[in-house]
């Protein structure tokens, strides 16, 4: 299996920043948009767990639309031959002092294109 081919890479660090101005905005279509539509999609978050996409969305429209911004650090796209993909990212939100988040994702391409099929989003101490 091929790792990190250069033309994935770009396509998956697309899609991984479409999903991130999609974040901060609170662009809900586009954050749903990008999740597989499925029971089988996971998303934990910080104050969460969410199984299936009926969950995921129901929590993307309820979530408060504001203090989104935040600042990323040490992103890390892999891709594993042309359709596998994991983002791991750390990141800062200064409505959360003292404390880094976490963010990891597994992107699967489908016929529709590259999709978020598990995610996990923590905040520790720094």
């Amino acid at each position: 299996m091929e790792l990190n081919i250069p033309g994935v890479v770009a396509e998956v660090e697309a899609a991984f920043a479409r999903y991130e101005r999609a974040l901060v905005t609170n662009d809900v279509p586009v954050l749903e948009e990008l999740f597989r539509d499925g029971p089988e999609t996971i998303r934990y978050g910080a104050m969460e767990n969410l199984y299936g996409m009926e969950e995921i969305r129901a929590f993307r429209r309820a979530r408060p639309s504001v203090g989104l911004e935040r600042t990323l650090e040490r992103t890390v796209i892999t891709t594993y031959g042309r359709d596998f993909a994991t983002a791991n990212t750390m990141f800062r939100r200064d409505s959360a002092p003292g404390k880094v988040g976490r963010q990891s994702q597994s992107w699967v391409r489908f016929p529709e294109g590259w999709r978020v099929v598990a995610a996990h989003v923590s905040l520790v101490a720094e």
